[in-house]
């Protein structure tokens, strides 16, 4: 039976269509199973092929009923598609064989071939581009039939197998997935759903080509994986007992994570750390965090995507023991804690760690091990000294937790040394109020008497350590020494020299300045004969060594003066260069560089103007017009002639009032301190 068609319509022509001929090029269907309906492409369709016109009542009719078959033929097209490519990829010939090694496919795969496979595709099927990259997808996989790997290619890079695709068939690739990236979302959905239905296959092929396409998918857009995690998590507990296709997935999902860290955080806490308690699935997920943390070294793009309701049972595992994971593996995510600990803090822990302080004190029970107890009481005193705010957490949480205080108290007693006086301040009024509430506990009666006692007397001890911080010698020194300089300035004003002063007199009495004259003569004399020494000697052995030298050092000299020659020239070169490529090395950066870094320059820019303009400048119009006062009171002073007499004994007058006002202020100071000591 033949159909008629209206495409070419436009140029006056009716084009007769034989169900038993297909065009030239086009891909054979897949087999379909005897007595199921064909699946019609929805392209196909769009393009116009019509019932009869004599059949349109009885279409009108039947439409209902159509239209559900419709979907079910739109279902099976979907499973079937890469199917279909495989097929159209063998119709040149026979099936390829298993090649020994994924590297021998790729360097026998003819690319040409392929790109013309794939313009065939988008020839016949110009509106559906979901065809297009299934196509891709299929002939890949078709034509990469190699040994298989584990579903994680655990013994590989992270970027296995797309790392040994050719740069021709990169670019062939990336061209097709940009004229398809509407559809980029469920490309990515049908090749996982293919991979696990190839798995359900015996022996079922290889899935190399499938990857590729999954890798270059992720590699341009990421945020593909992570659009619906709920999805695959489900599909993973449908898949619980079937270990492959549950690493398959997980291996899919996590190749978002080497592009974006980001990404790669939200894909291990979406659908990996629920199944890091399942034994077949806990030794992939730790290592795919263990790998993602080692390839983005940098973790400030990773910040605000982990929280403590993610951060605590990181936690757990990684120091509870007898959990579900094996030593070995608890082992290695203990070693990941501390940047999993810096990712979950965040750029400011000042800001955040008080919210992580109620879970960190509910932990530190006396019976936790001790390696958790010890992170544990180290964390909240990081907490403490860090975040203000914890001081306030803890004081509302103290009465539920007696005996974790206690441990925090005690710890604080044996570790506290916080250069911050605020955070000194803080734990000293939170002390003090726990030893109110101690008191209010023990007045209502009997009820956790040994935390409460516990909790006192490490109160107690820990009130006097913070009060009496030891004797602090060296601001006793720095005091006496001022006072010491301000008597001897005081004494030698006083009697007018220092060999009348009183000082003087004490240091003659005691023996003191005599020793101190006769070892200041010796050095003197040591001295002067050294010199002395030093000029006679000293021209004769320059001049020796200079006529042993010289023929040595005018070689060398002459090289030196090549050599500076010869890089002034290559700098002029290199400046000169640079001064080239400067211009395009500005609008490089512009063109790469944020929007919201440039903003910041100019706003930096700005700030620095507004303060040359009013604020230097105007300081150095007043400094100057001072200076010009000052002088010009000065030249009036001396009668109009700044004679050099009369300036020096204004500056000689003025250093004497400045002098006097610097006494008055010591003989002040010195007062004040004897009456505050005879007061006490």
């Amino acid at each position: 039976m033949a159909a008629v068609s209206p495409a070419s319509a436009g140029g006056g022509r009716w084009e007769v269509v034989r169900r038993g001929r297909r065009p030239a090029g086009r891909p054979r269907d897949p087999p379909t199973a005897p007595g199921a309906p064909i699946a019609t492409t929805e392209t196909l369709f769009e393009l116009g092929f019509e019932r009869a016109p004599r059949r349109a009542a009885r279409e009108a009719a039947a439409e209902p009923q159509q239209q559900q078959q419709q979907q079910q033929q739109q279902q099976q097209r979907r499973q079937q598609s890469g199917k279909g490519a495989r097929k159209a990829a063998g119709d040149g010939g026979s099936r390829p064989g298993r090649f020994r090694s994924l590297e021998e496919a790729l360097r026998a795969l003819n690319v040409a071939d392929l790109q013309k496979e794939l313009d065939k595709s988008q020839s016949m099927f110009p509106e559906n581009p979901s065809v297009w990259v299934k196509d891709l997808a299929g002939c890949l996989n078709y034509k990469l039939q190699a040994p298989k790997s584990d579903p994680t290619l655990s013994q590989h890079a992270h970027d296995y197998p797309y790392c040994l695709v050719s740069k021709e068939l990169k670019n062939a690739i990336r061209s097709l997935l940009g004229k398809s990236s509407g559809v980029l979302e469920l490309f990515f959905d049908h090749c996982i759903y293919t991979m696990l239905q190839e798995l359900d296959k015996t022996p079922g092929e290889s899935l190399h080509g499938y990857r590729i396409c999954i890798q270059a998918v992720l590699l341009e857009r990421p945020k593909i994986a992570t659009t619906n995690l709920g999805k695959y998590l489900e599909l993973l507990r449908s898949h619980q007992n079937r270990p492959a296709k549950c690493l398959t997935i997980l291996w899919a999902l996590g190749q978002a994570g080497f592009t974006d860290l980001a990404e790669g955080l939200r894909v291990w806490l979406g659908v990996m750390l629920p199944v890091l308690g399942i034994k077949a699935l806990s030794p992939y997920a730790v290592s795919y965090l263990d790998r993602l943390l080692t390839v983005h070294p940098n973790l400030t793009k990773g910040f605000g995507m982990i929280g403590p309701k993610d951060f605590f049972p990181l936690l757990d595992f990684a120091f509870m023991p007898n959990n579900s994971l094996s030593p070995s593996l608890q082992e290695q995510l203990r070693r990941l804690y501390p940047r999993l600990k810096v990712l979950a803090l965040g750029a400011r822990p000042e800001t955040t760690l008080h919210t992580y302080f109620p879970s960190f004190l509910s932990r530190a029970t006396p019976s936790c091990p001790p390696a958790m107890r010890k992170e544990l009481l180290t964390s909240m005193s990081q907490c403490l000294s860090v975040d203000p705010l914890s001081f306030s957490v803890w004081r509302q949480l103290y009465t539920k937790h007696l005996s974790q205080s206690s441990l925090l108290l005690n710890h604080l007693l044996e570790s506290w040394d916080s250069g911050s006086r605020k955070a000194r301040q803080a734990l000293q009024e939170t002390v003090r109020s726990f030893k109110v509430t101690n008191e209010e506990l023990v007045a209502k009666g009997p009820g956790s008497q040994q935390d409460v006692a516990a909790c006192d007397t490490a109160c107690k001890l820990l009130l006097q350590k913070l009060k009496g911080r030891g004797f602090p010698w060296s601001r006793l020194l720095l005091v006496l020494l001022v006072f010491a300089a301000g008597f001897l300035i005081h004494d030698i004003r006083t009697h007018g020299s220092l060999q009348a002063s009183a000082s003087a007199h004490a240091l003659r009495s005691s023996g003191l300045l005599p020793a101190w004259q006769h070892a200041w003569h010796k050095a003197a004399h040591f001295s002067l004969e050294g010199y002395r020494w030093l000029e006679r000697t000293l021209p004769a052995c320059c001049s020796r060594a200079a006529a042993l030298l010289q023929p040595t050092l005018q070689p060398l000299w002459a090289k030196a003066a090549e050599l500076a020659v010869h890089v002034s020239k290559q700098c002029s070169t290199y400046l000169s260069w640079a001064g080239e490529r400067l211009p395009w090395l500005l609008e490089w950066l512009q063109s790469r560089l944020p929007d919201a870094v440039l903003h910041v320059a100019e706003c930096m820019r700005e700030l620095l103007l507004f303060l040359l303009r009013s604020c230097l400048l105007p300081l150095l119009e007043h400094v100057a017009a001072a200076l010009q006062r000052g002088w010009k009171s000065c030249v009036d002073a001396c009668n109009g002639e700044a004679l050099w007499d009369c300036v020096r004994e204004h500056l000689s007058s003025f250093t004497y009032s400045s002098w006097i006002y610097l006494h008055n202020t010591t003989v002040a100071l010195k007062n004040w301190a004897l009456a505050m000591i005879s007061g006490h």
